[in-house]
């Protein structure tokens, strides 16, 4: 071997051991069952009581495939199936599903054609025996429409007569239901807050509020005793017409509580935001997302604002952009590409209160194509691309960013597909599944994951440390996990750092627990 062969072989394995570091985890998998529906979406996995875990699918079944009902699993603290209940249900869209005091709560949006509205509806059941019971929460006089429930980022329609958004907190103590009406010149909005028991905590008409703009609402926070809730969306103006150079949007917080409503809007000259997440916390009242200097879809850095928790006024207003070591992370040296289709993910904190704010990349594209029976149709493709994380201290100052390079597309359940993160100390720790082997390692700071052709699947952890130094590993191997986990579904247990995570192809499926040392 020539003398710059062999650097170049130490160099490689100098890299790769850097990177294949110990990292503080351990997994176990539970017994894999029998699963009697082969075709199903995992809707919800909670926390029982007792210390275990409760999951909720919908299920499908026929030679065209239709949705039949709801299927919920309970597993014990060891990983164990304890019981199975098959909710024969049709025809309702599940909103959000969720453990309350011994109690399964779920969520449902339906529509009743005698009374030609649109309801939501609570069926909640003991876990000890199911046996659900209904309960309305709202009714709103409506024709149907299509989709009216959704939380779509990038072009919301607000033309088709009636649309809705459900946002829940971070423990599920409380959520809020949003509902707008528009017919010919009747337009209502109202915004409702329900603890997680169903008490109507605060409702208010926010009609007044929508004579100039809608709202899309896309995250929420609620104060521990649960009397003030602030939302975070995009307020589109009404204008019929917009120039090249004009945004159609601007982020504004909501505030909702017992005395009203209250707005605040955060663009400044030059300074656009976009994604913002609302965070209570020692106190405080934060909005941390991303930024462009310009109006149009790229991004340029994090924004950090802290407000008055009562009046809403800024208090702090910082613009971090971000640095070349990020952009090199992302792009390489190709120096003019643009950062666009940020979409928040996660937020976790240090024991210093420093921030820990997690995105991805996300965007849809469509196309029309030819079906079996010679017709044609449009088919939607969900991209989960790029993870891009960053770290602000207390005060709001970028301590530092970094992009971790992926690329993922489907066109149905996005639960094999995008990531998961935990917090713990300083670190960060990002959970993928792919069927690529091994990553690409650039320069030893650049990391990519490309698509493998293998129908198995590897989950690799990433870590972040304090410093934004990355260090990978591959914990689960194809071989010995043959079913693929919903990597981006995971049940966070904080309190004994521990993550969960449901497993399953056709019909066999199992649990994988995952603790932080």
């Amino acid at each position: 071997m020539c003398k710059k062969s062999l650097v170049a072989l130490l160099l490689l394995l100098a890299m790769v051991g850097a990177n294949a570091q110990e990292i503080p985890v351990k997994y176990s998998f539970g017994e894999k069952y029998n699963d009697r529906y082969k075709y199903s979406n995992l809707l919800t996995i909670s926390n029982a009581e007792d210390g275990g875990t409760l999951l909720v699918r919908s299920y499908y079944t026929g030679i065209i495939l239709k949705p039949k009902g709801y299927f919920i699993e309970r597993y014990n603290k060891d990983l164990e199936l304890v019981s199975e209940y098959n909710y024969k249900l049709r025809g309702r869209d599940l909103v959000e599903g969720y453990v309350k005091n011994g109690q399964l709560y779920l969520l449902f949006l339906e529509y009743n054609y005698l009374k030609t509205s649109y309801e939501y509806i609570v069926h909640r059941s003991p876990l000890e025996e199911f046996n659900f019971r209904k309960e309305i929460l709202l009714s709103i006089p409506s024709a149907e429409v299509n989709n009216p429930l959704g939380k779509n980022y990038y072009n919301r329609n607000f033309s088709s007569g009636f649309t809705t958004t459900v946002l829940f907190n971070e423990d599920k103590s409380a959520f809020a239901i949003s509902t707008h009406f528009k017919k010919r010149k009747n337009d209502q909005r109202y915004i409702h807050i329900f603890s997680a028991s169903l008490q109507k905590l605060m409702s208010h008409d926010f009609s007044a509020e929508i004579e100039q703009k809608n709202y899309a609402f896309e995250n929420i926070a609620i104060s521990k005793n649960l009397d003030r809730a602030y939302l975070v969306g995009k307020a589109y103006f009404k204008k019929k017409r917009f120039s090249a150079l004009e945004r159609r949007f601007q982020y504004e917080l909501v505030m909702v509580s017992g005395q009203g409503i209250k707005t605040q809007t955060f663009d400044g000259p030059g300074k656009y935001s976009e994604a913002l997440k609302p965070i209570l916390r020692n106190g405080k009242l934060l909005c941390i997302g991303f930024y462009a200097d310009r109006k149009d879809s790229r991004y340029n850095g994090l924004g950090y604002f802290e407000l008055d928790p009562g009046g809403l006024e800024i208090n702090v207003k910082k613009y971090n952009p971000f640095s070349q070591q990020f952009m090199f992370d992302k792009f390489g040296k190709e120096y003019d590409k643009v950062i666009k289709n940020l979409v928040f993910k996660n937020v976790g904190f240090t024991a210093n209160n420093d921030i820990l704010f997690n995105a991805e990349e996300y965007f849809v594209t469509s196309s029309v194509q030819a079906n079996s029976s010679g017709g044609r149709v449009r088919v939607n493709r969900y991209h989960h691309n790029d993870i891009v994380s960053a770290k602000l201290n207390d005060a709001g100052d970028m301590v530092w960013a970094r992009n971790i390079n992926k690329a993922e597309v489907t066109q149905g359940d996005g639960a094999y597909a995008s990531y998961s993160a935990y917090t713990k100390g300083d670190n960060t720790y990002f959970f993928i599944s792919t069927a690529a082997e091994n990553p690409q390692l650039l320069n030893n700071e650049r990391l990519i994951f490309k698509q493998g052709l293998s129908r198995n699947r590897n989950v690799f952890i990433i870590q972040l440390d304090g410093k934004g130094q990355m260090s990978y590993k591959k914990i689960i191997d194809d071989k010995e996990a043959r079913l693929p986990l919903m990597v981006s579904k995971p049940l966070m247990n904080y309190g004994s750092d521990q993550m969960l995570f449901y497993a399953k192809r056709g019909t066999k499926k199992q649990l994988v627990q995952v603790s932080f040392l």
